[in-house]
Order: structure tokens, then C-alpha cells, then sequence
């Protein structure tokens, strides 16, 4: 044996020592008190992305910014929106510091852009001027919104980054109002964090549907991104959805039925980032059901909760899929208003590993709140669900999704809500919850209201929201849960579209606003022999 094996033998055996005697005597703490837990603190900086909103050139979007007001938070910040068109924002460099590379003609450029500047207003004065497709929204103050807005076919996806006092619980909504066309109705969706996995249940390549995965980088290096496809009989067999490359700071759209031969009716996607970090969403349009966003669903759990379908919903289609290797048995109920229930003739549902299913619930709320509960059958496996929700009838029918959404452990902000036309709903699947709700100013206007609220074990509350005194423009809510059990929450939105119930839901995760930041001190101990 030797020398060198000798000595890594010593090495491991002393770390394997001191790693003993460390886990039978863990250190004191001050005063042989218990260990301080973490803190809770603001978090600093939050990136959030939207997707193109509609290639319709008859397209109305409107974007609302809030930031509810944190304690502990920075007393300074700003936030901003750029366009994602594969460069970085003015005067920025790759990390979004001020770039001084070119400071040597510096001069020069900045004169030429201000001449530029000047030439454009006066086309834009003069109406010869390409029409600006960024919307102006500059958020000024927590607690307050701020609200942009573009139509048509060339507004891009935007990236949206705040810090400071502006990034705990930064809520961006993007809703679009199409009138006619695929997907005609109100298209709705809060604007997301950027990550690295995502499973959309709910999307289809069937005849009438045209079903888009936006993906967006907000990032300055290349991401290259999998797109999977699983449908009733498991994968879908195909290589056009392998190491495809998003160039930094740009969107791109991929049609699913490129992606697959066959028409699929329900099918899970799964969007896998082997490099980098995207924001992904699917727009699902529909020839003759309208269309909406179906953004992706909560982590894997052997327990979902998929909140707030609409009391006259017309048909619901649940959708599972288990990524697993083992199948899933599945317990459904309904909470509604006194409590859970078991629908009729669906009181479980079987989900083979690594296959889509698919199943139509009806019109299974009846006229009362209602939110889908799914818990195992028999032993726990995790599954990802979603719902298309169809309200209307005939050909004045339109489309909105739910899918499986985190529970509301602190708090959460829906951004643009209306005087008239906006619908809380809450859920509380294990235990009874109590839960403040928070309308803010309007964006223009207003004085901010505010009522709290109990939510009984097992059921779900439709809540008129409160509405600010004074309101002119959209206002924002915020709901924080004050004790009890898990919250769930989604809110829909209604507009008036020609005899069409235009409506979208968008539900409300925890956002996530505060971090853990362990109490740490310096113990010089651990380097002693």
C-alpha cells in the first residue's frame, strides 16, 4: 500500500471522526437557548416574463403592474418592462449594470440616437411614425397600480425585472380582448417567474385547436429547451421538440401540432431546460370554444387542489397525468359551498403511469362555487391536473383553464380587477381559514378597501370583492391568509363581448414575496483540534 493511499485513508477516517462527534454533540447555542428560527425577509429582486399576447391584429391588451406594500422592504427600487426582442434594455449591459464598453464614442452615439429621438417624435407627432409596441407602464409606488396597454399583432413578449422595495410580491397581468377569430374572447394571464420545468395537462393538437408553447428568455446567454408530448396511449414519438435554442432576451412560439403526425384531443406537455431558464406558457385557441392561457400546473403532489370553477360553468374536462412509473387512483371531490362532495359517477379516476387522461365532468358545479379536490385512492402518487372550463352555449360559448395550483401560505395578488365583472374565489380543502382581503387604489384613483373573511373546512366561498371608494381604473387585490388551514384561490375576470361570457381565471399562488435567511454567527470552534 502506498503513501498516498495511506494518507487518504487517515484523511477520510479523521473527517468521518469529526463528522460523528459533530452529529452526537451538536454545538451550543448563545445562552443554551433553542436555535433562533430563520428570518423572514423580503426578497430583493424578482423577474417576471409575458408572452406575445395575440398574433390577431384586432388584438386590445392591457397590462396592470402592483407590488403590495412589505414590510422590511428596501425604501428604494424601481421596476421596468423591455421588450423580448433578442437584445438587451437601452444603456444596459449583460447584467443589466451601465455598460461602459463603448464610453470611448459615447458621445457620439448619444448624439445620434437624440437626433434620432427627435425625428421620431415628430413622425409620431405627425403620424408617419412606426407605431410604438411597448407599453408605457412605469410603476411609481407600492400599492399602487400602474397600467399599459397596445393592440394588435406586433406587440412582443415583455421582461420585467424589479428590485428593491418594488420586487416582494410583484404581480404583472396581461389580458387581451379578441373579437372575432381562433380563440376570439378574453385572454388572461399573470405574467410568471422564468424556471426550468414546467407540465401543462389541458393542451391539444385536435382538429380546431391551435395550441402554442411561448417561451421566453429573459436572460443574456442562449437557453435550450425540450419540449415533450404525452398523450393517452403515453409519449408521443418525435424529434422536433429536442435542443431548441432560445436566443437570450427573445420569445419564440412553437405550434404543437408540429411536434406530432397524429391529432391528439388531450395531451400533457412537459418543457424541460437543459440550459438556462425560460418563462413558458401555452395559448390554447380554439375555432368555435374561444380560447385562453393555460399557464402550467403546481409541482407533481399526490394532492391537487384546482380552485374556483365558475358556478354556471356549461362543461368542465378534467385532465391528469401521472410522470411516473406507477399508476394513480384518485379520490375526486367537490367543495362547494357547505362542504365536500362526491360527483356522480366520478368518484375516482384511474391514471396509468406515463399516460394523459382525460375526463368530462359536465356541468358538475350547478349553480353553486365549486373547486376540484383530488387526493389518493390508495397510496399516494404524483400526479399534475388541469381543467378547461366552457361557459355559454351553442356558438356563444368560451374557454378558460385551471390548472393545479400551490396553496396561499402568506399571501397573493390578483393585479387587474374591475368595478364590475371580477370574482373571488377561496378554498379551504383540509381546515377552516381565516383570510383578509385587500383591494387597492385603481390606477388613476381611489381609496383602498379592505374585509376580512372565514373560510370553512372543506368548502369554497365566491367572494364579491371589495371595491375601492372612489375607483377610476383597474385595482388590484390582495389576499393574505391571517390563520387556520391551506388556502387556495383563483380569480375570474368578465367582460360584456356581444352575447359571448367572456371571461378568464387566473389562480392565485403564493407569491412567494419573503425568503427564510437562517440566523448565522461565527464560531471559530469548528476550526480547533
Amino acid at each position: 500500500m502506498n503513501r498516498t493511499t495511506l494518507s487518504l485513508i487517515t484523511g477520510v477516517t479523521a473527517l468521518a471522526a469529526v463528522t460523528g462527534f459533530a452529529a452526537l454533540n451538536p454545538p451550543d447555542t448563545p445562552g443554551g437557548g433553542p436555535v433562533e428560527a430563520a428570518a423572514q425577509l423580503p426578497v430583493e429582486r424578482t423577474t417576471l416574463v409575458c408572452p406575445t399576447p395575440s398574433s390577431s391584429d384586432i388584438a386590445d391588451t392591457s397590462y396592470t403592474s402592483f407590488t403590495p406594500v412589505t414590510q422590511g422592504a428596501s425604501s428604494t427600487g424601481k421596476a421596468r418592462l423591455r421588450p423580448a426582442t433578442g437584445k438587451p434594455a437601452d444603456g444596459d449591459g449583460k447584467d443589466g449594470s451601465k455598460d461602459s464598453e463603448d464610453s470611448k464614442d459615447g458621445d457620439a452615439q448619444n448624439e445620434e440616437n437624440t437626433e434620432e429621438n427627435e425625428e421620431n417624435k415628430e413622425n409620431e407627432k405627425s403620424g408617419d411614425g412606426e407605431r410604438a409596441v411597448e407599453p408605457v407602464l412605469e410603476p411609481k409606488e407600492p400599492g399602487s397600480p400602474a397600467t399599459g396597454d397596445t393592440s394588435g399583432a406586433d406587440a412582443p413578449a415583455l421582461i420585467g425585472t424589479a428590485e428593491g422595495k418594488f420586487a416582494p410580491g410583484w404581480t404583472m397581468q396581461q389580458t387581451t380582448e379578441v373579437a372575432v377569430g381562433a380563440g376570439r374572447g378574453l385572454l388572461g394571464i399573470t405574467c410568471a417567474a422564468p424556471d426550468t420545468q414546467f407540465w401543462f395537462p389541458g393542451a391539444s393538437t385536435a382538429s380546431g385547436r391551435s395550441d402554442y408553447v411561448h417561451l421566453t428568455n429573459p436572460d443574456d446567454s442562449a437557453a435550450v429547451v425540450d419540449i415533450e408530448l404525452y398523450g393517452k396511449d403515453g409519449p408521443v414519438a418525435s424529434d422536433a421538440g429536442e435542443g431548441i435554442t432560445i436566443p437570450p432576451y427573445s420569445s419564440e412560439p412553437v405550434l404543437l401540432s408540429t411536434l406530432t403526425d397524429a391529432p391528439q384531443e388531450d395531451l400533457t406537455v412537459q418543457v424541460s431546460v437543459r440550459s438556462g431558464r425560460v418563462g413558458a406558457a401555452v395559448q390554447a385557441l380554439d375555432d368555435k370554444l374561444g380560447g385562453d392561457w393555460l399557464t402550467a400546473s403546481a409541482d407533481p403532489a399526490s394532492d391537487l387542489v384546482l380552485p374556483g370553477i365558475p358556478k354556471d360553468a356549461t362543461s368542465v374536462r378534467l385532465v391528469v397525468f401521472t410522470p411516473g412509473d406507477t399508476d394513480a387512483d384518485l379520490k375526486v371531490q367537490l367543495a362547494t359551498p357547505t362542504g365536500l362532495i362526491t360527483p356522480a359517477g366520478n368518484a375516482t379516476v384511474r391514471v396509468k403511469a406515463g399516460m394523459t387522461t382525460a375526463v368530462d365532468l359536465g356541468a358538475i358545479t350547478r349553480g353553486e362555487a365549486g373547486s376540484l379536490v383530488l387526493t389518493p385512492a390508495s397510496r399516494p402518487v404524483p400526479v399534475v391536473a388541469a381543467l378547461r372550463v366552457v361557459r355559454g352555449e351553442g356558438d356563444k360559448q368560451e374557454t378558460a383553464f385551471i390548472p393545479a395550483t400551490r396553496p396561499l401560505e402568506r399571501r397573493a395578488t390578483s393585479a387587474d380587477n374591475r368595478a364590475k365583472g371580477s370574482t373571488l374565489s377561496l378554498t379551504a380543502p383540509k381546515a377552516a381559514a381565516r383570510v383578509k382581503v385587500t383591494a387597492s387604489a385603481g390606477s388613476e384613483g381611489g381609496t383602498p378597501a379592505s374585509k376580512t373573511y372565514t373560510i370553512k373546512a372543506g368548502s369554497t366561498q365566491d367572494i364579491a370583492p371589495p371595491v375601492p371608494s372612489g375607483l377610476k381604473g383597474p385595482y388590484a387585490l390582495t389576499v393574505e391568509r391571517l390563520s387556520g388551514g391551506p388556502v387556495h384561490g383563483a380569480r375570474t375576470l368578465e367582460v360584456a363581448a356581444g352575447g359571448v361570457p367572456a371571461f378568464t381565471i387566473q389562480t392565485l399562488p403564493d407569491d412567494r414575496g419573503t425568503v427564510a435567511v437562517p440566523r448565522a454567527e461565527q464560531d471559530l470552534s469548528v476550526l480547533q483540534k
